[in-house]
């Protein structure tokens, strides 16, 4: 069993590749020697913001502990089309076998890092939030990238924090009652609940809660529901958030604005991995 959620999810990428038992790239081992060694270096084919790293690395340390991977960027760094990323120096084999996967952890990753970088520009230095929208089985890294891009976590799951959302109020018959059942609960935690129109902010800062979550609403809207909330509980801003949009919604003066598309509609990062055989032979 492995305990770090990093090396689980790239030992379960792998697998994809390898199957089970003693299955393997068949390619590879009919053609490279076991003892065969190699170099490769990482190209970025586009400008781009890095991330990925951990992964990437791991995904060829399942093959070769003693692999070396020389960075010449760092995780949040920005990257130019052309430059050389890294360098990666071991077994060949190892090489081989993993470069897919690693180039698919370091693109998507970029991607969202690179997406996510954007709206945090285009929001003027209101906090950008991701959501829960994520890769299933990728949320881990997702959300790393989305640090590396300059943007902010919000809760990791289902887990770690309250959402009081539409359902739930509609299951509880009325954001207050809804607040009341969290509250009995769980005394301590901090309440975030979800508001779709004004009068429902007002029932949940009556109510006690600590955020609001302004779904949907209309730049307006959401400045009325800012002034309303001010000095009593944060204000969080989503739905349909946009590149076009999210300047108008920070100016209303929100605290944060939590934008889906940054981790389930990022743009691949284009990398190539260019592999050199007969490296360092001992």
């Amino acid at each position: 069993m492995i305990d770090d959620p990093v090396h689980e999810t790239v030992h379960r990428a792998l697998a994809e590749d390898l199957g089970l038992g003693d299955e393997s790239d068949l390619t590879t081992t009919a053609i490279v020697p076991a003892d065969a060694r190699g170099a490769a270096t990482l190209i970025a084919k586009q400008d781009a913001v890095l991330a990925g790293t951990a992964p990437f690395e791991l995904a060829f340390m399942e093959f070769d502990r003693d692999v070396i991977v020389q960075w010449n960027a760092k995780q949040g760094d920005r990257v130019r089309a052309g430059d050389v990323v890294a360098t990666v120096e071991g077994n060949l084999r190892a090489i081989l076998i993993a470069e897919r996967t690693a180039l698919n952890f370091i693109q998507r990753a970029s991607g969202v890092a690179t997406h996510t970088r954007r709206f945090v520009e285009a929001a003027g230095g209101t906090d950008v939030r991701d959501t829960r929208k994520t890769i299933p089985g990728m949320r881990i890294l997702q959300k790393a990238a989305v640090r590396a891009g300059g943007g902010v976590n919000h809760r990791m799951g289902l887990h770690d924090a309250i959402l009081i959302k539409d359902n739930h109020i509609a299951y509880a018959g009325g954001v207050s009652e809804a607040i009341r059942r969290v509250r009995e609960a769980y005394p301590a935690l901090w309440i975030e609940v979800e508001c779709e129109r004004l009068d429902q902010v007002r029932e949940a800062l009556d109510a006690g809660a600590n955020e609001l979550l302004l779904d949907n609403m209309d730049p307006a809207t959401t400045a009325e529901a800012v002034k309303l909330a001010k000095g009593r509980a944060k204000t969080e801003a989503s739905g349909g958030v946009t590149l076009e949009t999210i300047g108008a919604i920070a100016r209303t003066g929100v605290d944060s604005i939590s934008v889906g598309a940054i981790t389930h509609s990022a743009p691949a990062v284009d990398f190539s991995l260019e592999v050199f055989s007969d490296v360092a032979r001992g």
